[in-house]
């Protein structure tokens, strides 16, 4: 059996809220809510393989401290701009 699109959602806004280290959380958490239900299909399984990707990996790409892998690339500029955007807009 296939998971639901709205089962898959609530799954991925999840694991972007509850990973291993806060500051993960606080960039994938807010960046899910803005973007998971309007993401097509291909793109959600990207973000979920994205999501796969252990925190130690996942934050020096996300602050390019570390370049990311090709296949994650821009997806992960998009997320870290998103980010950026929104840090600087509350400040």
């Amino acid at each position: 059996m296939s998971e639901s699109a709205e089962a898959m959602l609530k799954r991925l806004a999840m694991r972007s809220w509850r990973r291993g280290t806060k500051e993960m959380d606080l960039i994938l958490g807010p960046y899910a809510d803005a973007h998971l239900a309007a993401m097509p299909p291909d793109r959600l399984a990207l973000y979920d393989a994205l999501l796969g990707e252990n925190d130690q990996d996942l934050y020096p790409w996300m602050t390019g401290a570390a370049p990311a892998p090709e296949r994650f690339s821009t997806l992960i500029a998009e997320i870290a701009g998103f980010a950026r955007d929104r840090n600087r807009a509350r400040s």
